[in-house]
């Protein structure tokens, strides 16, 4: 028997407004509604110590334990590898997390970036546990809500969540469909995953003036909040708005590469050191830019079998690849392939520093139907464009 959380989600929503992310009253009234336990269902994954997976389930913890996880500050897995629950497993497992119950001050952050109004609909991008989607329609009424999510089990999961939190929602079994939907355009779209580059089907089911929140990158970190606003032709104009971290959308989700990385990086074309440490792609500002500079790209940071640590980047698509490995105190840079993908990193980047280093914020990003365009400040440098072939 799960105890009342009244006192745990009004102590949620305390820490979330004295850390700046719930701001209006009506999402605190929200917040402090919906039981965020109910959307844990059937349990949870926590790491353990060697990097694992220990399943924990409203059976299999006190009642005690289980609030405190429900309402603690973290992100928490409840999907690995696109299949495993917390319920099908006893012991601890290894696997890679593929839906989680995002922390709370990003989901609130967010919703509250999206800066919706009374009678306005949402179309939501990635139900997931069905959280955020509680949120909005205690918010809006369950009328003004429809929420998509490809993956037919999760929804059901979620479907059942909002019914035992009192929202009627009924699920359109083959599209996804969670809540009632209707016809396009919708006055906002909320994406609860990342993706590469926002849409272009996302622009068209936006009325004119509405708006577009999303998280854009496919590292694990390093990715911006891009806020775009819909105009009458057809194009969406605004910016990065601050940094965001959201799994990747299912269909965007890409396994990072294993095996042995030197081979994978065996035949290079040219090498050199590099001007750039690849290690300022530990920091978030950078490591977005890194992205925009090398689209496709993937990061993967290594230790070699003498002890010398190793950056790669991997672009499958384009067969290409970067490995950069550190030689007495120094870097040099191993590319092969048709793509340079070291090359356009460090013109970014030093771009970048050139200019004073400006924040993420300072990305602005523009949609058409054939083009991506972020920039910053008009710089030359600093501009990429990213075509739909």
């Amino acid at each position: 028997m799960i105890p009342d959380t009244t006192a745990e989600r009004r102590s949620l929503a305390e820490r979330l407004a004295r850390g700046g992310n719930l701001i209006s009253p009506a999402w605190r009234t929200a917040v402090e509604a919906v039981p965020r336990e109910l959307f844990l269902r059937p349990g949870v994954f926590l790491p353990t110590d060697d990097a694992r997976w220990r399943p924990v389930t409203a059976l299999s913890a006190t009642p005690a334990e289980w609030v405190q996880i429900a309402y603690s500050d973290q992100s928490l897995v409840t999907q690995l590898d696109g299949h495993v629950t917390a319920g099908q497993v006893t012991e601890p497992v290894s696997g890679f997390p593929t839906s989680s119950s995002t922390l709370p001050a990003t989901v609130v952050g967010m919703i509250e970036a999206l800066e919706v109004e009374d009678g306005q609909s949402v179309l939501e991008i990635g139900t997931g546990t069905g959280y955020s989607t509680a949120l909005l329609c205690h918010r809006l009424g369950e009328d003004g809500v429809t929420s998509v999510e490809v993956d037919p089990e999760v929804a059901a999961r979620a479907d059942a969540a909002l019914e035992a939190c009192g929202f009627s929602t009924w699920t359109v079994t083959g599209d996804g469909l969670l809540g009632h939907p209707r016809r396009a355009p919708y006055d906002k779209v909320i994406a609860t995953c990342a993706v590469r580059r926002i849409p272009y089907s996302w622009v068209r089911q936006t009325r004119p003036g509405g708006t577009i929140l999303a998280t854009v990158g496919s590292w694990s970190y390093g990715t911006g909040l891009a806020r775009v606003t819909v105009r009458d032709d057809g194009t969406a104009e605004g910016r990065i708005i601050g940094r965001s971290s959201f799994m990747p959308a299912r269909s965007q989700a890409a396994m990072p590469p294993t095996g042995d990385l030197s081979a994978r990086a065996a035949y290079a074309d040219t090498e050199r050191r590099t001007k750039i440490p690849p290690r300022l792609l530990d920091e978030w500002v950078p490591a977005f830019l890194a992205q925009l500079a090398a689209p496709g790209a993937q990061l993967v940071n290594a230790v070699s079998e003498s002890g010398e640590q190793a950056v790669y980047l991997f672009d499958a698509e384009r067969e290409s690849f970067a490995a950069i490995e550190g030689v007495e105190g120094e870097w040099a840079v191993r590319q092969g392939g048709p793509v340079a993908l070291w090359d356009a990193v460090e013109r970014a980047l030093s771009a970048w520093q050139d200019t004073g280093q400006p924040d993420i914020t300072a990305v602005g990003v523009r949609i058409t139907d054939r083009c991506h365009t972020y920039e910053i400040g008009g710089n030359p440098d600093l501009r990429w464009e990213h075509r739909i072939v």
